[in-house]
């Protein structure tokens, strides 16, 4: 499965090599393992402090077999990678670090997530994170052995990954997902990846296709329509959440107003893809001012809007 790269780095690897290996910028995605929880204590008024920890224990758990998954994906992918403006410069593919010392720290990150959910209490929710892990893995190794290359494919396989990691938030607190909550993180998450082979698209033009095989599958016109759609259906999953709700109501649904920033933040993410600035969400997060300010004001507004109406 893993072949060893035909290029060395001759400089003697440092602990900041196996820092970027592990990504840590993209443990900003088990955001998404704290949002069932989030939204269980403001539906349910569940223990803070009982909830706050467990939660906590998935998401680093989850970052945890993250990092070790794009480690493996980095291995398989460090040929291809090499055509790749930035990610040429990935420790593997740039020959700072070999393949073995790769899957060695993959091994160690995999043994710290066991640990993880080892530390939560015996019972059922601790065996379906461990269960939810392995299916993550097991979903993240069948996309880069054969998923990435199929249309439509590759995006389903990048999306059922978050959705796994809302699953995990919630089987850590022994409650159930709602449906709007799976709508809007499988539409959103649909956005992001489809947004990212079309920012691609705008980076790279026709080394796209050299950079990512499915690519030629794709067309501009394709991932427009996608990026569009997925990005309606995911406003629209939210809106209907919030017209569920009447327990914020003064005057009117006040919850009505985070569908303002959360409007702001996806278009945001449309428009500085399609300018080509960035071929990265994650990339886009970390460094986009006006997607921090607009994620910042949704998360502000959502959290005292949950504390002054349901948990004070």
């Amino acid at each position: 499965m893993f072949s060893p790269s035909p290029m060395t780095d001759s400089r003697r690897p440092t602990p900041a090599d196996f820092v970027r290996l592990a990504r840590p910028t993209q443990w900003a995605k088990s955001v998404f393992v704290l949002i069932g929880p989030f939204y269980a204590l403001a539906d349910h008024g569940m223990a803070l402090a009982d909830s706050f920890w467990k939660a906590l224990l998935a998401a680093i758990a989850f970052s945890l077999v993250s990092s070790a998954s794009y480690i493996f994906n980095d291995i398989q992918d460090a040929e291809a990678d090499r055509a790749h403006p930035r990610k040429k410069n990935r420790p593997i593919a740039s020959g700072r670090l070999s393949v073995r010392a790769g899957v060695v720290f993959a091994i160690g990150l995999l043994a710290a997530a066991a640990a993880a959910v080892l530390a939560l209490p015996p019972g059922d929710p601790r065996m379906w994170l461990a269960v939810i892990l392995a299916v993550y893995l097991a979903n993240v190794t069948l996309y880069s052995m054969t998923l990435k290359h199929h249309v439509i494919a590759d995006v389903m396989s990048l999306s059922l990954g978050f959705v796994l990691r809302v699953f995990a938030g919630c089987v850590a607190l022994d409650i159930a997902p709602s449906t709007w909550l799976l709508n809007c993180t499988l539409f959103l998450a649909m956005f992001l990846a489809f947004g990212k082979r079309l920012g691609e698209r705008r980076t790279l033009g026709e080394g796209a296709r050299a950079a990512r095989r499915v690519q030629s599958a794709y067309t501009d016109e394709l991932l427009r329509m996608a990026v569009v759609v997925t990005g309606v259906a995911t406003l629209i999953g939210y809106t209907i959440y919030v017209e569920s709700q009447d327990a914020y109501e003064f005057g009117f649904n006040l919850l009505w107003l985070t569908v303002l920033p959360a409007t702001y933040v996806l278009l945001r993410v449309a428009v500085v893809i399609e300018q080509g600035r960035y071929d990265d969400p994650t990339e886009l997060a970390v460094h986009d001012r006006g997607f921090q300010a607009g994620a910042l004001l949704f998360g502000v507004m959502t959290a005292f809007l949950v504390w002054y109406f349901r948990l004070r």
